[in-house]
């Protein structure tokens, strides 16, 4: 049965998690709230969510599991191919006249992206002169993406992305196999920093070449959206590049003149100033 969940339940019980546990989901978009809250209802079978809070007051190991709902999980290496070879060729031929490279991949998941932009690099000779910073605010998930052990059946579908990415010999040469599993180089680790980091409340932290946040805005209030964008813009160093998500756009925001676009399709931007 799909339970009804109204906005000030909604509003409720994201005040609690922000008061007690210091994570910020009341800019996000509604609509993905409520959906996630019902199948989050369902998992704890709890009627309610006033219900659902009392469980995370009793049960100091509800939260990190709610979380896992509240924040979207989801990625591949070199998800959406076009998008990284549209990277590859619009985009790295530009990163490559810089003496070092700093890149903030923002809403890093379990480390796919990241590693797809390590790999990337790599085959165009710039891993070597690269920092990529990988940032998320669900700490499991962060722990997986340093982990860098990925199913080995995985591969397959990534071995094709990875190739329609104009990818250069094998992704195999980037892990290996142990049992069932895919263990990514420790050449491409050592080169990316994983960390806690809340676009809802924190600053920036650097200066880099490339913010790439694909398929996260989608999840924010217009507000939020402007503060992310915010964060990017103050990132970049003068002319650097911004990529996000294919149902994501700089249009429209407090920052639509602060960027021009490089691949309409493939939303890639370019810092005007």
């Amino acid at each position: 049965m799909r339970l009804e969940i109204s906005e000030a339940e909604i509003s409720q019980l994201l005040e609690q998690i922000y008061q007690r546990y210091h994570y910020d989901f009341r800019q996000y978009a509604t609509a993905s709230l409520k959906r996630r809250l019902q199948q989050a209802l369902t998992h704890f079978q709890c009627a309610t969510l006033a219900r659902l809070q009392e469980r995370l007051l009793q049960d100091e190991n509800a939260f990190p599991r709610l979380l896992e709902y509240l924040t979207v999980q989801v990625s591949d290496l070199f998800r959406d191919p076009e998008f990284f070879l549209a990277v590859r060729r619009q985009v790295v031929p530009l990163l490559a006249t810089y003496p070092s490279l700093k890149l903030w991949v923002a809403g890093c998941s379990t480390g796919e992206e990241a590693y797809s932009y390590a790999i990337l690099l790599a085959e165009e000779g710039l891993l070597e002169r690269s920092r990529i910073y990988a940032t998320d605010i669900n700490d499991e998930s962060l722990r997986k993406a340093q982990k860098g052990v990925y199913a080995l059946d995985r591969m397959k579908q990534f071995t094709m992305n990875h190739r329609t990415a104009g990818g250069h010999g094998s992704l195999s040469d980037h892990y290996h196999a142990v049992q069932d599993s895919a263990v990514m180089s420790p050449v491409l680790k050592q080169h990316i920093t994983f960390a806690d980091h809340s676009l809802a409340t924190d600053s920036i932290f650097s200066e880099v070449q490339l913010v790439s946040c694909r398929n996260v805005l989608i999840y924010f209030d217009r507000t939020l959206q402007d503060r992310a964008l915010g964060l990017f813009n103050d990132a970049l160093c003068r002319r650097g590049f911004l990529c996000l998500g294919t149902k994501e756009s700089v249009r429209f925001s407090a920052y639509a003149q602060r960027f021009q676009e490089v691949s309409g399709e493939q939303k890639i931007y370019r810092r005007v100033d």
